[in-house]
């Protein structure tokens, strides 16, 4: 759970004094091997704000794989891990460029301050006093941005787009269930009818659950599905599936359900192609295909096959097709002095460690095993990767 700020944390680690002791400790390892030795130097140094000092440093080292230019922010352990990832709310905010915006869940900050790059005018409100002050710690000095301390479920501007990010948990444990979040998804979609709405949900969220008439965006980073998002009809554009593809190195791209999705029939080419997080859970992986020149291994299992590899995706080529039995992929293995081996499975019920442990492969060759199913049979492929 991590420490329980106050407001006066707040305070005195956004003070002049606060940030002097801020640095000290930030010198420190504050290692598990370390641990015992650096916070007994802390409360020796600063008594009772020893705690604080030292959570804040080791939330401001978590947030730099995550959050850029937040190395002088405050966190709270539950907020940075709800925090979007910059890059992601960066490309949410560029869609509601030159928008005025309202941040019904606005926690410590974290959209407000790509919102308030491309946004005339920016509102972010919460009801946990703690975040908000430090929101305004965080975004000092950031024009156009207004805090205030406001019900999610009530609505408190007009003219503005509606964003939001209902907590995710719900007693102490993750949830997929929208009645769940906090606030419930159903109710915070109905505070707002009418109104121009994008909600951050989790990935996983059971979407059947709900009857939504906008689009669903599914969003991931460096390979890591990330988030979905609820975009209204108005923000929609007639889409009403997405899947964008961020990467750190600037090279990004979506994908809707307006795209072309025809693609023949064949059989297996010369790779297998498994699919971004997001094309997959956004249901878009024949779009994906005819977007590509490929096709399916099966019209029911999401891996696909071609002779050629997308720019920049990760491919398997196809070594050579094996039976599904484990003494004769044990033999084919030792054949073709097979090492290290990554097996990847969809729509069979086998456990890759386990298998792995089974097949016992001691060469020195990399390879991949892909197994699926092809209709009513379980297809083994032999493999190595490549990046197209």
């Amino acid at each position: 759970m991590g420490y329980s700020f106050g407001r006066d944390d707040v305070a005195f680690l956004g003070s002049t004094a606060g940030h002097a002791a801020l640095t000290e400790v930030d010198r420190l390892e504050l290692t598990s091997a370390t641990h015992l030795r650096d916070l007994d130097r802390v409360r020796r140094a600063y008594g009772d704000r020893a705690a604080a000092l030292v959570e804040t440093v080791r939330l401001r080292r978590r947030a730099r794989a995550k959050l850029a230019d937040a190395n002088g922010w405050l966190f709270t352990d539950d907020a940075l891990q709800q925090a979007t990832p910059t890059l992601v709310a960066r490309h949410r905010a560029a869609r509601l460029a030159g928008r005025a915006v309202h941040d019904v869940t606005c926690s410590i900050g974290a959209e407000l301050g790509e919102l308030a790059r491309v946004s005339p005018a920016v509102i972010g409100s919460d009801l946990d006093d703690v975040r908000l002050s430090m929101a305004a710690h965080n975004l000092a000095g950031t024009r156009n941005v207004l805090l205030a301390k406001a019900d999610a479920l009530v609505s408190c501007s007009t003219g503005t787009v509606v964003i939001a990010d209902p907590a995710r948990r719900a007693d102490g444990r993750r949830t997929h269930d929208p009645a769940k979040l906090q606030p419930p998804l159903p109710d915070l979609l109905a505070a707002y009818p009418g109104r121009d709405l994008a909600v951050k949900c989790a990935p996983g969220l059971d979407f059947d659950r709900l009857d939504w008439a906008g689009e669903i965006e599914v969003v991931s980073l460096d390979g890591a599905v990330r988030e979905a998002c609820l975009w209204s009809p108005g923000l929609a554009g007639g889409v009403t599936r997405r899947a964008t593809v961020l990467s750190g190195s600037g090279e990004s791209w979506s994908l809707t359900d307006t795209d072309p999705a025809e693609i023949p029939e064949r059989d297996p080419g010369e790779w297998i192609i498994d699919p971004d997080g997001a094309v997959v859970r956004a249901g878009l992986v024949r779009h994906y295909a005819a977007k590509h020149g490929l096709w399916q291994l099966d019209p029911r299992i999401a891996y696909l096959t071609g002779d050629r590899v997308p720019a920049g995706q990760r491919g398997f080529r196809i070594v050579e097709r094996l039976e599904f039995r484990e003494k004769s992929l044990r033999a084919q293995l030792r054949k073709h002095d097979c090492g290290a081996l990554e097996i990847l499975v969809r729509g069979v019920d086998i456990d890759p460690d386990q298998l792995r442990r089974k097949l016992k492969p001691n060469g020195s060759q990399p390879y991949s095993l892909v197994i699926t199913r092809i209709g009513r049979t379980a297809a083994v492929f032999l493999c190595t990767a490549h990046i197209g």
